[in-house]
């Protein structure tokens, strides 16, 4: 069984992202994203005009709450072989309805692919008050050019 990590967030956060469950770089790394191929980093800092290297974990953690964005993933524990979403079992998903209680200034979902959208829609479907955006996986398994992924991100949100 794996386990995903604690949401990032504060009480600023409006907009959240939601991944499915880390990937086992991410998990060996005990960060978000951790993967250097997986582009979700440089998509942020392009999607929201930092041009400096972030030289460090908690710096890209400090961009995205100065934007207002918080990160966390559907799932909070599952079964997998390798990273790919694919290969999820027996998935135990974290509670949202508490969740958006304890936190009333989220009101934008995005999710980071169509896997974690699939995850919370089945168990959540539409929750008033909050708007919804699939992007598409910044996943290196995802073989979507960065170029198209970047004008998909900068302008879907």
């Amino acid at each position: 069984m794996i386990h995903s990590f604690s949401p990032i967030v504060n009480s600023t956060t409006k907009l959240l992202i939601l991944g499915s469950i880390p990937g086992n770089i991410s998990l060996q790394q005990q960060e978000y994203y951790g993967n250097a191929r997986n582009q979700f980093w440089k998509i942020m800092q392009e999607t929201l005009g930092h041009s400096d290297i972030l030289p460090d974990y908690q710096s890209k953690i400090q961009l995205l709450q100065h934007h207002h964005i918080g990160l966390w993933d559907v799932v909070a524990a599952c079964e997998r072989e390798g990273s790919l979403d694919l290969n999820i079992k027996n998935p135990v998903i974290n509670d949202f309805n508490s969740f958006l209680k304890q936190h009333p200034t989220i009101n934008t979902i995005v999710f980071n692919g169509k896997a974690s959208f699939s995850l919370f829609f089945k168990k959540f479907g539409q929750i008033k008050g909050i708007t919804y955006y699939v992007m598409p996986s910044t996943s290196p398994a995802n073989t979507m050019s960065f170029d198209n992924k970047l004008t998909i991100w900068s302008t879907g949100f």
